[in-house]
């Protein structure tokens, strides 16, 4: 066994492990509208789960650099994305059932042939679906802070998942963060720092990229006075 191969099995999750979780299932109320996406568009976007390395592309019109992103919510941000930069890939993985009807109806609305949607938990899905070096990017846009501190282990931005994000980067991909939650921003930097295998294409936090736009939630922060932190790194070379 590879060097390389070792250390990728060293960042896997044992899912029988009770690891802890970034996210709770919620039920969250089904609209007509999302129960018929996940009916009728379901088959045509969705990529099912399995426990194998899968080339994500072969589910897509044509080879793609991929980028990948982790909890996309109701998915406005991530359909607006993906028609703004149609030469890339997108996979978004989320675990809430009516946020992927909301992203399956905006891609069949949008004709976004570059999206596709995973319905599972990211971590799995990073340990055993995707290979290392696979990835052109990362996405992953206001997190849950899990603000109180005896909640802060829940947060999904720690050091062994950063780890796992950069082994499944090809060189010269990234990681994309944002939060609105100021002292989420400041661990995330500390983190991101700390992964030998990334550097900072900022000094400090990141101006936010053009490609990702201000969500309603955000203007209204914004308006209130309320900061907003991206933060991006790359993989070195």
């Amino acid at each position: 066994m590879s060097d390389s191969e070792k250390n990728t099995k060293s960042m896997l999750y044992d899912p029988n492990e009770r690891r802890i979780r970034s996210f709770v299932t919620r039920a969250g109320r089904l609209s007509d509208a999302q129960a018929r996406a996940l009916e009728q568009l379901g088959p045509k976007y969705m990529i099912s789960y399995q426990k194998e390395v899968t080339d994500l592309n072969t589910a897509f019109p044509r080879s793609a650099p991929l980028v990948l992103e982790i909890g996309f919510g109701m998915g406005e941000t991530s359909a607006k994305i993906s028609a703004a930069l149609p030469d890339l890939n997108f996979v978004g993985v989320e675990v809430h059932t009516p946020g992927v009807g909301s992203l399956l109806k905006l891609t069949e609305e949008m004709g976004l042939s570059n999206q596709r949607i995973i319905q599972h938990d990211a971590v799995e899905v990073l340990n055993y679906m995707l290979a290392p070096g696979s990835l052109h990017g990362v996405h992953v846009f206001f997190p849950d802070p899990w603000h109180k501190a005896r909640h802060n282990k829940r947060r999904l931005i720690q050091g062994p998942m950063v780890e796992l994000l950069a082994s499944r980067l090809a060189p010269g991909g990234y990681i994309h963060c944002a939060t609105d939650w100021e002292e989420y921003a400041v661990q995330m930097l500390e983190v991101l720092s700390a992964e030998k295998a990334l550097e900072n294409t900022a000094d400090g936090y990141a101006p936010r990229p053009d490609y990702r736009p201000v969500t309603k939630f955000e203007n209204r922060g914004l308006r209130l006075g309320h900061g907003v932190w991206d933060l991006v790194f790359r993989k070195k070379a």
